[in-house]
């Protein structure tokens, strides 16, 4: 017998979930919504909104040092970790209370504790059993730690945001976002920055050369890059940890991050209860709709393989809530043209296909490229410079792909991809007026290609 039944129960209060249970609710739905960790999930708690705090954070020692360019006399620079941190969880906590608040004013019953499925149609909350017409997975990801000799002297993207003091020396193993971006915010810092990463090239699905030029953007700011370099363990040595490595060279360090991926939360959720599948990556096997190989349990956001973004997590929730309880017949997301950015210093923006893509479709594109220095760094005399590059299929005249290295590369991209999800072609781009002087106006400047390819 079930204490309580309803239209919806949604695992896990991230960014699909408490979306997917918020418009459920609004559409007549009793719903509730179940979360053991933290409410906001791992955007706003231990990834999107901390991250950018700390990017923004260790961008000031440059700010500053470049006002001097400027005609500003500037003091001693005296950094306090605590205080950042300290602020960030006052930010989080405000935000914690925003989304629970969200939930409560939707008519969304919020329940704390782990939730495990006991059949198709029941899960159990602290000892309680609930009952429900749909159950919708949500329960993000998790940060992937490697089975090697003292994996527990490191630390993971769950746990960097909170560390008690500042180390001197970090070696931070990865090269996806999350390795990067904290590679930048390390050294912003002031720490000595180390980047380990197995691969060949930094953001392995990210067009090559963009990506080329981030490395020597990031070496000029003193980040130490090792690539095809295999970490093989850990050991304690005193106040430092010895790292095993491939590399020729001794490797102490006082902090290790960990940032080698995430991988799909489904621990102890009951699944074997169920006829929910799971790929061979951990991800839960989703068909049309986002429907699991069981009809009664959905699955949405990064536990389900999704495109690992919060906009596109926000826009599964919403579509499947309209699909299972509005009039739509379909719950379906378009994932062309979704653009993204790095918070790497200086940042990478994307959309669209690289240079690589093309190739591999077959198609034939005109490749344009403006490298430039920003206008702040020419009195300052930063060394940082900027790189954009369009891509246009010569069939058709139509922009397919843009990629932006340089400062508020996102800020930038978001405009410019509304233009290439309508279908912009490289006349409305050369037809547009710039706005100058900008960094944006290069991508409406760029008048001879450098090269075509395919």
């Amino acid at each position: 017998m079930c204490d309580d039944i309803y239209d919806l129960i949604v695992i896990g209060a991230g960014s699909a979930g408490v979306r997917v249970a918020r418009v459920a609710a609004s559409l007549g739905a009793k719903v509730a919504i179940v979360e053991d960790t933290y409410i906001g999930g791992t955007c706003v708690n231990v990834g999107c909104i901390p991250k950018k705090l700390y990017v923004i954070g260790s961008s000031f020692p440059e700010n500053i040092i470049d006002a001097e360019g400027y005609g500003w006399k500037i003091g001693s620079l005296v950094f306090d970790w605590a205080k950042l941190r300290s602020n960030k969880e006052t930010e989080i906590s405000r935000l914690n209370k925003i989304y629970g608040e969200l939930l409560l004013n939707s008519d969304v019953e919020v329940i704390r504790g782990k939730g495990t499925f006991v059949n198709s149609k029941q899960i159990s909350v602290n000892s309680k059993l609930l009952s429900a017409k749909y159950f919708v997975i949500a329960s993000g990801g998790w940060p992937f730690q490697p089975d090697l000799p003292g994996i527990d002297l490191t630390i993971t993207s769950n746990q960097v945001f909170d560390i008690k003091e500042l180390p001197k020396k970090i070696l931070i193993v990865g090269g996806g976002y999350i390795a990067i971006e904290f590679a930048g915010i390390f050294s912003g810092l002031g720490v000595d920055t180390t980047l380990s990463y197995r691969g060949s090239h930094l953001l392995k699905n990210f067009d090559r050369e963009i990506t080329n030029h981030l490395l020597k953007q990031l070496q000029i700011k003193g980040i130490k890059i090792h690539l095809d370099h295999n970490v093989f363990g850990f050991r304690s040595s005193r106040n430092s940890i010895e790292v095993d490595h491939s590399g020729e060279f001794d490797l102490n360090i006082e902090q290790v991050l960990m940032a080698v991926g995430r991988i799909p939360n489904t621990r102890n959720l009951g699944l074997e209860f169920t006829k929910v599948s799971c790929a061979k990556n951990g991800s839960i096997e989703t068909f049309d709709n986002f429907m699991t190989a069981d009809q009664s349990i959905f699955a949405i956001g990064d536990v389900a393989g999704s495109i690992e973004l919060t906009p596109v997590a926000l826009a599964e929730g919403q579509a499947l809530a309209h699909y299972l309880f509005g009039d739509r017949d379909s719950a379906t997301v378009d994932c062309s043209y979704i653009p993204t950015t790095v918070f790497s210093q200086p940042s990478l923006g994307t959309i669209g296909l690289t240079e690589e893509e093309v190739i591999s479709k077959g198609l034939v594109a005109d490749v344009y490229v403006s490298k430039f220095r920003p206008l702040r760094n020419t009195i300052s005399d930063r060394k940082e410079s900027s790189f954009f590059k369009l891509l246009v299929d010569v069939s058709n005249e139509k922009v397919i792909g843009i990629h932006l290295l340089g400062p508020d590369a996102g800020e930038i991209l978001q405009g410019f991809a509304v233009a290439l999800k309508a279908g912009a072609t490289k006349i409305d781009f050369d037809s547009t007026i710039g706005i100058h002087p900008t960094a944006a106006e290069e991508l409406v400047t760029m008048r001879k290609p450098i090269r075509r390819i395919g």
